[in-house]
């Protein structure tokens, strides 16, 4: 049985894959920053939502990807957490 990393090495050598695998990174990258902050924290969605002035719901949405977030409730996430919102452009 091939492990997660190397079945997924093998995946991205195709070219389509390895296309769509990047077009959803920046995504990928957003959820993972709030997921990783919110543990920082210390702080429950729930927590995180009363803060943010949402429900729980809306912040299980963003970090199991099922939700497109608009810049301005990510910059009420991050002054929730007390931090700032950082976008840029490579």
């Amino acid at each position: 049985m091939k492990s997660y990393t190397q079945f997924k090495k093998e995946l991205l050598t195709d070219r389509e894959i390895k296309r769509a695998y990047d077009a959803l990174a920046p995504e990928y990258a957003v959820i993972q920053a709030v997921i990783e902050k919110r543990l920082e924290k210390k702080m429950t969605q729930k927590e995180l939502a009363q803060k943010v002035g949402t429900r729980q719901s809306a912040i299980s949405r963003l970090e199991s990807g099922g939700a497109n977030p608009s810049v301005r409730f990510l910059q009420k996430i991050a002054s929730a957490f007390g931090a700032q919102l950082i976008v840029g452009f490579k």
